[in-house]
């Protein structure tokens, strides 16, 4: 189905088939170390075209790419496809600047998706390629890629996003999305196409990551794209210490104030240093530090009384709204839960008591258990057959392992499992399996699917027909110091909002408290 030809790209000697002449093909440059992935109709002529630039003359060997089944519309998606997965393949670091990259739709694509496989394996064969496709997906660089296919709400928005930017006319964006919508994908395929942009060569771009857990993740990521740097991805400390012409955040809503932290000293040291007082967060030393700001928000995902909840981040964008420097967008298509924006609002429903009906989709799974053994093993089974599976809960538990590593934190049904050992890059480590993660260490990740344990600091009153919250099991400091039961009602039901938006392929519940059991019972598949 799928031929590769090899040619001396160094030297311009090339195999006589017609086809190279005049068929669309794809083809892989390299030279043992970088790769530049394309697709022409007259792939001979296109190399006489790369031996001209200068940035092409990097390379030595060309793969061509043939199959009789190729048009242009599926070379084109494959050129994309390639892309993607090599640059997370990790083999060859990938030369392709990101411009132009977007979901494209064309006839009998569903099956030229399938087919993709194929030539896939080929390509292993060929030794062209590592890992399998399925290795690749569960893979954080895939997940992140900047290299990722945008769809319209996406593309939109990085367009019109790239526009204001160049002209000066705005000095803030503001990018609001419900958990799963593609924001980081968004964040970091813009932090892409600008360093790519000769427009901004010599410009200070950071991209600055609230969460240390996720900061971790994500240099790695800049460490393996070509043209990123490491060193680009900030905390909102690094940001202090000198000034930028853009910033990129990512996650803005995991901002903090001066409340309820573990760094006070460095958070006051920092206001010092720009001038600022106490009363001022975060936010505040970006939006003094950097000339542009792009930040991208979701208030729903705000978890303790350290964030930046919307009336404090709304306040300190009036001024730029009065001014007309600020731009609001908004991406609307859920990109990580297959069960689709139906899911979302369905989450949403069960976490205000508002449910109405029985979920049900084709696309994905949603079950809730009464058996905690079973509700492990089934864990266990789904991680055997398709990886990336984790345990999470809310901090319903005190972390007594902590300071004993021969105690367990959590003890149900006679089974008894510890918190996460560590957050940065948690879900990725071996011992995450046989552990529970909590709201720190699970934020901004992807799981395939998420069992997720409801402790007793969430509840249902029978009474009033309303989802409600317990303090006293609601074991997270920073979380429940100073703040009154209405926040804890908000920051608790917004902690497990995120942790059921986790899973691409499914959530599965486990529910502590009886009266929300028996009430989710009623419009859950139940196991």
């Amino acid at each position: 189905m799928f031929k590769v030809i090899d040619g001396d790209f160094k030297n311009s000697k090339y195999s006589d088939e017609e086809y190279l002449d005049n068929w669309p093909m794809l083809y892989i440059l390299e030279n043992g170390k970088q790769a530049y992935i394309g697709e022409s109709t007259h792939v001979k002529t296109r190399m006489t075209q790369h031996t001209t630039v200068e940035e092409k003359r990097i390379f030595k060997k060309v793969h061509f790419i043939y199959s009789k089944l190729f048009n242009q519309s599926v070379t084109f998606d494959y050129e994309s496809k390639l892309i993607q997965y090599i640059v997370a393949d990790e083999l060859f670091q990938v030369t392709n600047k990101n411009s132009g990259i977007a979901d494209k739709q064309y006839y009998q694509k569903k099956e030229y998706d399938e087919k993709f496989e194929i030539l896939w394996r080929k390509l292993q064969k060929e030794k062209l390629v590592r890992h399998s496709l399925e290795e690749i997906e569960n893979s954080d660089l895939f997940k992140y890629s900047p290299y990722k296919e945008l769809n319209d709400s996406q593309r939109k928005a990085v367009e019109e996003i790239l526009i204001k930017i160049k002209d000066g006319s705005v000095k803030r964006v503001v990018v609001n999305g419900m958990p799963g919508s593609g924001k980081t994908i968004v964040a970091v395929y813009l932090m892409k196409y600008l360093a790519d942009s000769e427009a901004y060569v010599g410009k200070q771009i950071g991209f600055v990551v609230p969460q240390t857990s996720l900061r971790k993740t994500m240099k790695l990521i800049f460490k393996s794209i070509y043209g990123l740097s490491p060193a680009q991805v900030l905390s909102p400390s690094d940001i202090t210490k000198k000034k930028y012409d853009i910033l990129i955040v990512d996650e803005a809503h995991r901002l903090h104030q001066y409340k309820n932290i573990s760094y006070m000293g460095t958070f006051k040291q920092n206001c010092e240093s720009l001038g600022l007082t106490t009363e001022s967060d975060e936010l505040d030393w970006i939006l003094q530090q950097a000339d542009c700001v792009v930040l991208f928000y979701d208030s729903k995902q705000v978890v303790g009384p350290s964030g930046i909840d919307f009336q404090r981040f709304d306040k300190k964008m009036q001024d730029s709204f009065k001014r007309r420097t600020i731009a609001y967008f908004t991406l609307l298509t859920q990109m990580r839960v297959l069960g689709g924006n139906d899911y979302i609002d369905f989450v949403k429903r069960m976490l205000t008591g508002e449910c109405s009906y029985k979920y049900h989709s084709e696309k994905y799974s949603l079950k809730l258990y009464s058996d905690f053994v079973k509700f492990e093993q089934d864990m266990y089974d789904k991680e055997a057959k398709v990886g990336l599976v984790r345990m999470i809960a809310g901090y319903a538990w005190p972390w007594i392992s902590k300071k004993d590593k021969n105690l367990c934190d959590i003890d149900i049904q006679g089974v008894r499992r510890k918190w996460n050992h560590c957050t940065e890059g948690w879900v990725h480590t071996a011992e995450a399996i046989e552990e529970v993660g909590c709201i720190h260490s699970i934020q901004g990740y992807d799981l395939n699917y998420a069992f997720v344990i409801l402790g007793k600091d969430i509840g249902y009153d029978k009474n009033t027909g309303k989802v409600i919250v317990c303090p006293e099991y609601y074991f997270d400091k920073n979380g429940k110091r100073t703040a009154g039961y209405d926040e804890l009602l908000e920051y608790i039901t917004n902690i497990y909002y995120v942790l059921l938006t986790r899973g691409i392929r499914g959530t599965y519940l486990y529910v502590c408290d009886e009266d929300l059991r028996e009430y989710l019972s009623q419009y859950l598949e139940k196991e």
